[in-house]
């Protein structure tokens, strides 16, 4: 694992500003309190095409797959984001369980690989410190 560079730092900060943005805010809050499908159909009748619950869902979940190329991409320390940004975690957990049927109905195997790879990696970092707080913190993410 490299250095985390003054470069990480200022990139963190960009990401936490883009996460206040007012349309950003909105999409969050409406994630983190309604997104919670453990189906395919779940997510259509949740999410259907065309309705602000699926502009929602696929802005946060954008944002974040996006954030995670940077660090697949080695241009962001992968510590210094697992330090400041839990959420990450948080939205991958909630995607996780359809992420099969919704890259089998895109036809896309890779769509949110990036997501899941930090994601993945954000949970072993976590285990090496504590192998509870992944399932205490998968818990309370119901």
């Amino acid at each position: 694992m490299s250095q985390a560079t003054y470069d990480d730092v200022n990139l963190i900060l960009k990401l936490y500003e883009m996460r206040r943005e007012e349309k950003m805010r909105a999409a969050r809050a409406w994630f983190f309190a309604n997104f919670k499908p453990k189906t395919m159909a779940e997510y259509q009748q949740l999410c259907p095409a065309g309705s602000e619950p699926n502009a929602f869902a696929r802005q946060v979940t954008s944002y974040w797959d996006m954030a995670a190329s940077f660090v697949t991409s080695g241009v962001l320390n992968d510590e210094l984001l697992y330090q400041n940004n839990r959420e990450l975690l948080f939205v991958w957990m909630r995607l996780e369980p359809i992420i099969g049927e919704v890259r089998g109905a895109f036809k896309d195997p890779n769509y949110m690989k990036n997501l899941e790879t930090v994601a993945k990696g954000f949970i072993d970092y976590l285990n090496r410190a504590n192998p509870e707080t992944v399932q205490a913190f998968k818990a309370r993410v119901g």
